[in-house]
C-alpha cells in the first residue's frame, strides 16, 4: 500500500511494501543507472523500451506522453518528517469519534458485502474498515497528485529509484489491462492509489473485480475497495476467526524482559504471571500471545496475537499498527484503552540525548532522530537488564539520568 499522508511517513511503500521494496531492491542497481542524469526524455524513454520489453501495450505506454518530472515530489520526499507521538497522543486523535461513528455506519450499510467478504477471505469487517477510515477516511481523502508523474519522479531521483521504477511500470500495467485510464491515476505525492491506497504493484497483485463490472476500481468501488483489501490481508498471513490485539492489565511486578514483540507465549502462562483481561476474562488456552508496552509498563498493555504481525506488515511503525489493530477493536465492540499508571513520555530532545549516550556505549540506536524506534528500544531494554532496572523496553528520565544525562 504505502506512505502515509497524516505525517508518520513510515518507510514502507505499502503493507506488501517491505517485502516489495527489499524484493525490487536486488534490481535496482541496474535500474540506478542514469537516474538523476539531467536527460529525463532520455531516462523515460528506457522505461518506456523496459515496459514494452514487459509486454505493456502501446496504448497503455502513450500515458507516459505527457509524464513530467515534478521537483515538488522530490521536495516533498527529501522533506519528510519523523513520527515522533507516543502511542496515547497518536491513537487519540486518529481513533476520533466521529472515525468510530462513519466506521460503525459503513459496517452497518455494507454489512451483507462485508459478511461475504469475510466468508471469502477471512478477514472481519471492523480490521478492513480500521484500515479504511486511517487511510483516507473512508474514501474521501485519497489525493490529487498524478500518480504517474510522482512515481516518474521519484523512479528517477537517485534516492530510491530500485522502488520506485517497477512501480511506475505496474501503474503501466494498471492502465494496460483497464482498470484505470492514465487521468484517473490521481493519489497520494508518493504514488499510492485509491481508497486503501495500494502501491502499483499491490495494486496489480492484489486489487479484485468484486462487483463484476471487469474493472479493479480502487478509487471508487466500494466492493472491489473491501475485497481487495481482504485478499491483500489475508495473503499477509491473517488467519481467520483468530483475534489480533486485546487490551488486559498488568501486575505491578512481572518478568517485563518477556514483553516484547518478538517473544511469544501461552494466554496461560501470561495468565499465570498476573496479566488479566481488561474486559472479561483472559482465556487460559495456548494461544500464542506477545505482550505489548507501547508507553512501557505504566502505559497501556496488550496482548498482540499473530494477526497483529499483518498491522505491522502494513505499517511497520509501532505506534502506527498498535493504534490500527487498536481502532479494529473499538470498531468490534470493545471500550475505550485505559490509561495506564501513568507513563512518562520523553521529549523529543531527551530521546534525542538518550539516543546519544546510548551511542557512546556501543548500541545501535538506528538514526538518532528522537524518536523512540525498535532500535532504541531494544537498546533501552538492554541497559535496563544490565543496570537491574524494569526491562520494559520504555526510556524514563530515572535510566536518563543513570547514563548521565
Amino acid at each position: 500500500m504505502k506512505r502515509r499522508s497524516t505525517g508518520m511517513k513510515c518507510k514502507r511503500v505499502r503493507l506488501a511494501g517491505l517485502a516489495a521494496a527489499l524484493t525490487l531492491a536486488a534490481a535496482g542497481s541496474a535500474h540506478a543507472q542514469g537516474c538523476g542524469t539531467g536527460d529525463f526524455p532520455g531516462w523515460l524513454r528506457g522505461v518506456r523500451q523496459e515496459a514494452a520489453a514487459a509486454g505493456i501495450s502501446e496504448r497503455a505506454l502513450a500515458a507516459l506522453d505527457t509524464v513530467r518530472f515534478d521537483p515538488a515530489i522530490v521536495k516533498r520526499d527529501r522533506g519528510q518528517g519523523v513520527f515522533a507521538q507516543s502511542f496515547l497522543e497518536f491513537s487519540d486523535r486518529m481513533v476520533a469519534q466521529y472515525r468510530l461513528q462513519q466506521g460503525a455506519k459503513l459496517m452497518k450499510q455494507h454489512a451483507s458485502l462485508f459478511a461475504a467478504v469475510e466468508r471469502q477471505y477471512g478477514v472481519p469487517a471492523a480490521v478492513i474498515t480500521a484500515f479504511w477510515g486511517l487511510e483516507t477516511d473512508f474514501g474521501a481523502v485519497q489525493g490529487d497528485v498524478s500518480t504517474l508523474n510522482s512515481l516518474a519522479t521519484l523512479a528517477y531521483d537517485c534516492r530510491r529509484p530500485e522502488v520506485f521504477r517497477p512501480e511506475l511500470i505496474d501503474a503501466l500495467r494498471i492502465v494496460d489491462r483497464g482498470d484505470l485510464s492514465a487521468k484517473e491515476m490521481i493519489g497520494a505525492w508518493a504514488g499510492e492509489i485509491g481508497q486503501m491506497q495500494f502501491t502499483p504493484s499491490n495494486y496489480v497483485r492484489y486489487a479484485v473485480d468484486a462487483d463484476g463490472d471487469g474493472r479493479r476500481d480502487l478509487r471508487r468501488s466500494v466492493p472491489d475497495v473491501l475485497a481487495s483489501t481482504a485478499n491483500l490481508l489475508r495473503s499477509e498471513g491473517w488467519r481467520a476467526g483468530e483475534p489480533w490485539l486485546q487490551e488486559v492489565r498488568v501486575p505491578a511486578e512481572l518478568p517485563w524482559q518477556e514483553a516484547d514483540l518478538s517473544i511469544q507465549h501461552p494466554r496461560a502462562q501470561w495468565a499465570a504471571w498476573g496479566v488479566a483481561a481488561a474486559q472479561g476474562a483472559l482465556p487460559q488456552d495456548g494461544l500464542p500471545a506477545s505482550l505489548i508496552l507501547p508507553m512501557g509498563r505504566n502505559g497501556p498493555a496488550f496482548l498482540a496475537y499473530p494477526n497483529f504481525r499483518v498491522f505491522l506488515q502494513w505499517n511497520q511503525s509501532l505506534v502506527y499498527a498498535t493504534t490500527a489493530a487498536y481502532y479494529a477493536t473499538r470498531l468490534a465492540g470493545a471500550p475505550a484503552v485505559g490509561r495506564g499508571r501513568g507513563a512518562e513520555a520523553l521529549s523529543t530532545a531527551q530521546v534525542k540525548q538518550l539516543q546519544q549516550l546510548l551511542a557512546r556505549q556501543g548500541y545501535d540506536v538506528g538514526k538518532i532522530d528522537g524518536v523512540i524506534g525498535s532500535g532504541t528500544r531494544g537498546a533501552v531494554k538492554a541497559v535496563q537488564l544490565r543496570l537491574g532496572l524494569p526491562a520494559d523496553a520504555w526510556p524514563t528520565t530515572e535510566l536518563l539520568r543513570r547514563l548521565g544525562g
